[in-house]
């Protein structure tokens, strides 16, 4: 298993169809915490997005769970940036 950042973007202009979808959105996320896919999660202090933390065998593989984001479903993200992670310093560094 590898380790991604994934940054969600948000488009502030949709915030009142983010909030509408937030709780089934964090719900899929604690879903994934229980499964040990999401190692962390958590917005922007300005609102701009998201930084999330997953564990998963592909970047594609990722990408497919992604898209089964209630927020990716509803079309409240912007853009999303994945990137292969590799922490040597801290606590997720024994889990690569």
């Amino acid at each position: 298993m590898s380790i991604f950042a994934v940054e969600y973007v948000y488009d502030p202009d949709q915030e009142d169809l983010r909030s509408q979808h937030r709780p089934e959105h964090r719900a899929w996320l604690e879903g994934l915490v229980e499964q040990g896919v999401v190692l962390a999660s958590g917005p922007f202090g300005d609102g701009s997005g998201a930084l999330l933390v997953f564990s998963a065998g592909t970047e594609s593989a990722l990408n497919e769970l992604l898209g089964q984001d209630p927020f990716a479903r509803e079309g409240v993200i912007s853009a999303v940036k994945t990137a292969a992670w590799n922490p040597v310093i801290g606590v997720f560094k024994n889990l690569v």
